[in-house]
């Protein structure tokens, strides 16, 4: 019975990662605001956008990335393709940005949210004032992004692409006021997709749970405190992108990452023992 079980299971996943009905000649001229784009996975989405014939405005808090990153889209056939260096951490940023946006590319089909800040793992995280720096970064500044970017979304019947973590699904040790903003992005993009839906508004919402992003700065803070291997950021964001093109709810890549999330329910209170296998934890004492 077990064996058959998880056979249902593994035939269920692939046929909902792999019959997605992706057509990539659909993000040929799309217009696309991309956050987070100077590294990691926000650089890899700037790439495969670029391939696929997007225009695209990319933001990110360090300029020189920027221009580097902006250069190769080019190269790689972006139609058009410009940049703001930005720091969300600022509270009268997301307008500027947005707007931006707006004036040079005319309009928004692809609102994609990939930025974030990271405060190291252990005691330097747990102050109130990183606490609220963070929460402004990773969640906050995603809110006001959203609001005075729907209603060219609204108009272009467009697509809000939120790219998360799993520990804003699955709480664990060490990353409390991060994982606080990444639950508070799934309650908040959660009851927005709900509000759009009655009032018959026709934008996608599509949450993405990711593991580490790999060659980004925000896995730094834990790496040698969980022992969890960081995505492929090529492979992470095509996922993103085949998502966001076909609208669909939710992206969970690794896969399995997905039965992860299924198993909280039935598991919400893991013991001390299974965590402390995903856990370095005389790094994190010591961090």
């Amino acid at each position: 019975m077990k064996v058959l079980l998880f056979t249902g299971l593994g035939a269920l996943f692939f046929s909902y990662y792999w019959d997605d009905n992706f057509d990539p000649a659909s993000l040929q001229g799309a217009r696309v605001l991309l956050t987070g784009a100077s590294a990691g996975v926000g650089e890899e989405l700037a790439y495969h956008y670029a391939r696929l014939g997007s225009h695209l405005v990319l933001t990110a808090h360090t300029e020189a990335l920027l221009q580097k990153v902006v250069g190769n889209c080019r190269k790689l056939g972006a139609p058009k393709v410009f940049y703001i260096a930005a720091d969300m951490a600022s509270p009268e940023v997301p307008e500027r940005v947005v707007q931006f946006a707006l004036d040079k590319l005319g309009g928004l089909d692809y609102l994609v949210l990939n930025h974030l800040g990271a405060t190291p793992a252990g005691s330097r995280s747990r102050s109130v004032q990183a606490t609220r720096w963070l929460m402004q970064v990773n969640f906050l500044s995603y809110v006001q992004l959203t609001s005075l970017a729907l209603p060219s979304l609204t108009d272009s019947k467009g697509s809000l692409v939120v790219v998360s973590s799993l520990l804003g699904q699955v709480p664990t040790s060490f990353s409390r006021p991060y994982s606080a903003a990444k639950f508070a992005l799934d309650g908040f993009f959660g009851s927005l997709r709900r509000e759009l839906d009655v009032q018959d508004v026709n934008v996608a919402i599509t949450m993405c749970v990711l593991g580490l992003r790999d060659r980004a700065s925000p896995a730094e803070g834990v790496r040698g405190v969980t022992r969890a291997k960081a995505a492929p950021g090529p492979k992470a964001a095509l996922a993103v992108i085949r998502g966001g093109a076909t609208r669909a709810p939710g992206v969970f890549y690794p896969w399995r990452f997905h039965l992860l999330c299924l198993l909280r329910g039935w598991l919400p209170h893991p013991r001390a023992w299974f965590i402390r296998q995903e856990l370095n934890v005389t790094a994190a004492a010591a961090a």
